[in-house]
């Protein structure tokens, strides 16, 4: 069971996945930053509040922190146009690069019957 577990996480995709997974957390971390620091004080100027994280009404007893989902979207946001503008750039890429033809066994096989009939003719 050690070995087959060694086999997986020595694939390729399994360590690229955590690759992607380490970056995407530090990614996030940014972009809250982001978010906190420049863009919700800029809004927070035409809005005449500095932190729109604070942004609240009650119902009742129920407090609903609307800021706090408005800073959620932005993130979001973000994030997304970012990954969207990544997809977008390795499709570039990948079109950019001629395409193999796959080799069917088959076909191998039958051109070497091919050349060794030719042979013995």
């Amino acid at each position: 069971m050690l070995k087959e577990f060694k086999a997986f996480i020595a694939r390729g995709n399994v360590i690229d996945l955590a690759v992607g997974v380490i970056i995407g957390g530090a990614f996030t971390g940014i972009v809250t930053s982001l978010t906190n620091n420049l863009i919700n004080p800029l809004i927070g100027i035409f809005l005449g509040k500095m932190d729109l994280s604070n942004l609240a009404f009650k119902v009742g007893g129920a407090t609903f922190k609307y800021g706090a989902f408005i800073n959620s979207l932005i993130n979001f946001l973000i994030v997304a146009f970012v990954v969207f503008l990544l997809i977008k750039m390795i499709n570039k890429v990948i079109k950019k690069q001629p395409a193999q033809p796959a080799i069917d066994n088959k076909e191998v096989l039958l051109s070497e019957i091919r050349d060794l009939l030719k042979q013995q003719k």
